[in-house]
């Protein structure tokens, strides 16, 4: 039996799988709307969503709302999640073992929200999702088919406002992305394109949300 979004929310909120339980605030399971046709997916929580329980809140959040905008999308039309849901201490990258104890819950939300575009923002995200060792700089800007649906990878926002704000060339090339988004999403690319794009893609043996399969 399907579950609903509500269900799964409440059943990650005690979750114990890794040790990342142990350290954490609460769980950030996610801004999730079953239906929406965009989701982002993120790294992990960092300080300020383990306390608020919010992911990409503060200046990121400030500056992905913002890029929503120009494409005349708000908030609460999309999905925002991230692939680990507890915030690893100290910000540190996230290690296999929690990444494979972690991955279930994104598998369902995915499989609950059925969303036609996916963005995966920064490095962590991008190459997690696609299975991939190339790094964002090369991957980004593109489409990739994945189970049927359509990934376009971006700079993380956090990486942006580190890297120069608005006066960085990454912003430029962050808001070329959302054209993209806003493009697809109106009318998506020919699965041919997709599939051709995702065959030149450099394969990689670290955990990937591909070791299990979508509903």
């Amino acid at each position: 039996m399907t579950r609903t979004l509500v269900e799964v929310a409440s059943e990650a909120a005690v979750c114990t799988r890794c040790r990342l339980a142990q350290g954490r605030t609460q769980v950030v399971f996610g801004q999730v709307n079953a239906g929406a046709d965009l989701l982002f997916i993120g790294e992990a929580p960092g300080f300020h969503e383990d306390k608020q329980g919010e992911p990409f809140v503060g200046a990121a959040g400030n500056l992905l709302n913002r890029m929503l905008g120009e494409i005349g999308l708000a908030r609460d039309e999309v999905s925002v999640v991230n692939v680990i849901k507890c915030r690893p201490p100290g910000n540190r990258d996230p290690q296999p073992d929690e990444i494979e104890a972690c991955t279930p819950w994104l598998v369902e939300q995915i499989s609950l929200i059925q969303p036609k575009v996916i963005v995966t923002l920064g490095n962590f995200a991008t190459k997690y999702v696609l299975n991939t060792a190339t790094g964002i700089t090369r991957l980004r800007g593109q489409m990739h088919d994945w189970h049927g649906r359509s990934v376009i990878p971006t700079f993380h926002p956090a990486a942006i406002l580190h890297g120069g704000g608005e006066k960085s060339r990454q912003f430029e090339l962050l808001r070329e992305d959302f054209e993209l988004v806003r493009r697809t999403l109106a009318a998506p690319v020919a699965q041919a394109q997709i599939q051709a794009q995702a065959q030149a893609q450099v394969q990689t043996d670290e955990p990937s949300i591909d070791q299990l399969e979508l509903f």
